[in-house]
């Protein structure tokens, strides 16, 4: 089979999407947040874990590792996928979000950045921080997952008060 046999060209009438990665970095009874900075387009002010666009020429796992080594200078083990979000924001493209979490043995951040300022935060003390608005709903499910489950799936969209639905979706609720 070669490339064009993949079907890539056919977008007329699809809904396209955007590949993102999100991670959270765990170490004790912290977790590695990034305020992002006032400047910023997207959730400026708001506490939200690691991540970004996924490269051409990158897998999720490869471009969560890259994004958690750009963002913060940290070699993390244990990065597993926790969830994969499918997010209609009502634009012409969505997004689709792989969100990780990884294990730190340090706490030392080596790299500054103009993303935001990095901070490890109790987890027993995330609802002490204006966090992005899907957070709330997602970390104490990826925090409370065990080692082994498998990850499950969300679909985001927002009402017409604009305000954040989230379908989640479980290997078990098939």
């Amino acid at each position: 089979m070669g490339a064009e046999q993949q079907g890539a060209n056919a977008t007329h009438g699809r809904w396209l999407v955007i590949p993102r990665t999100l991670c959270f970095v765990l170490n004790g009874d912290a977790i590695l947040l990034m305020k992002r900075g006032p400047h910023k387009r997207v959730f400026p002010n708001q506490y939200n874990g690691l991540g970004g666009h996924i490269e051409r020429d990158e897998d999720p796992l490869s471009g969560a590792r890259r994004e958690i080594l750009e963002e913060s200078g940290l070699q993390v083990r244990d990065l597993r996928l926790r969830s994969v979000h499918n997010i209609d924001a009502g634009q012409d493209t969505g997004i689709v979000l792989y969100v990780y979490t990884a294990m730190s043995d340090s706490r030392e951040i080596t790299v500054e950045s103009d993303e935001g300022t990095l901070e490890w935060v109790p987890i027993a003390q995330l609802d002490q921080y204006d966090l992005v608005e899907d957070l709330p709903f997602l970390l104490p499910r990826l925090l409370a997952m065990p080692y082994s489950a498998p990850p499950y799936s969300v679909h985001v969209s927002y009402d017409a008060d604009d305000q954040i639905q989230m379908r989640f979706v479980g290997s078990d609720d098939d």
